[in-house]
């Protein structure tokens, strides 16, 4: 049986920032697929199975996809096929899954990214 990560996510106008926090994951394997549709597995530290998949609320470019995994966290880094902010993170209207939640500290307001947000 698989379970699922915690997720924190962040925008920016050209992209989106999702954190898996995983601590000493292996085998991970990351896809992003046009349409929007982010997928990602892995193994925990005891071999248990980690799974997600996200239909994101835009479409998106896979080749502008980038993943850096650290010791605590993959951080993937999905470039939005067209410039703008997306008003939730997923395509679905319903309410996000518990594991997925803003990320706080990479968060930038629309009107505040030229001045002083950058990652």
């Amino acid at each position: 049986m698989s379970r699922h990560p915690e997720v924190l996510w962040a925008q920016r106008s050209d992209k989106v920032y999702l954190t898996v926090a995983l601590p000493d994951a292996r085998d991970i394997n990351v896809k992003c697929d046009p349409q929007g549709l982010f997928t990602f597995s892995a193994l925990g530290v005891q071999g248990e199975r980690f799974d997600l998949s996200l239909a994101l609320y835009g479409p998106i470019v896979p080749e502008g996809c980038k993943t850096k995994v650290g010791l605590r966290n993959i951080i993937c880094s999905i470039q939005k096929e067209q410039k703008g902010w997306w008003k939730r993170i997923l395509k679905s209207e319903e309410k996000p899954a518990p594991y997925l939640k803003v990320d706080w500290n990479k968060w930038c307001d629309e009107d505040e990214e030229e001045s002083r947000c950058k990652l």
